[in-house]
């Protein structure tokens, strides 16, 4: 995950003081509601400052990007791309952040884009296995330690993966990325009991899933 992290880190600044502000985004991108609605509508700051500005106050994300992109799309490298493309889109767009909490605005971002990459693989790709290895710990353990927590932690990880995607992404918003419920409302543009609903409805699921898979392995 370290390593992963550090080569998006090494790829996205370079790739955003390159492209131009008036290139287009590959694909349809949907608008985000703090988007400008004129793509062609030019920097109020010089490209310069809009850099610094972007790298501290939304590259420090970029795990969270990750790591929302990695359970939504399923396949590390269509991670990569989905977190590659919503950091240029989230540069391009930057005027239109109004300050506060950049992680969530972020993960706006990536979830839109997410949604974007899933309509172009909708009809050309089949489902992809999910892949524990690119789930697997980031800390300091030995080899065998890791192989135990990588089996114990593997049929919840088979649940989350098996939820539908409006149930995972709020599952991965609430538990793993500790967002509140307000953002995950405004990340989703979806009311706060929606949230809780579905908040409430994946955990469930996840109980029956994990239960039912321990129950299998007896």
């Amino acid at each position: 995950m370290t390593g992963t992290c550090e080569n998006l880190i090494s790829l996205i600044p370079s790739r955003l003081t390159r492209r131009t502000l008036n290139q287009p985004v590959r694909g349809e991108i949907a608008t985000l509601p703090s988007e400008p609605t004129d793509w062609r509508e030019e920097s109020r700051m010089d490209e310069s400052t809009r850099l610094t500005l972007f790298e501290e106050t939304i590259l420090p994300h970029l795990k969270s990007a990750h790591n929302l992109a990695r359970w939504l799309t399923r396949n590390e490298d269509d991670a990569q791309d989905v977190v590659q493309e919503a950091y240029l889109r989230a540069f391009r767009f930057f005027d239109g952040f109004k300050g506060g909490d950049g992680k969530a605005w972020l993960l706006a971002v990536v979830r839109n884009t997410c949604l974007t990459w899933r309509r172009r693989q909708k009809n050309t790709l089949a489902d992809v296995a999910f892949d524990e290895a690119t789930h697997g710990s980031d800390r300091g353990v030995t080899v065998e330690a890791g192989l135990v927590e990588e089996a114990s932690m593997a049929p919840l990880r088979k649940c989350i993966e098996s939820l539908p995607v409006e149930y995972r992404e709020i599952i991965i918003m609430r538990e793993l990325e500790e967002l509140s419920y307000r953002e995950i409302a405004d990340i989703a543009a979806i009311p706060i009991g929606t949230v809780m609903s579905r908040l409430a409805r994946a955990r469930k699921r996840l109980e029956e899933c994990v239960r039912s898979t321990k129950g299998n392995q007896r």
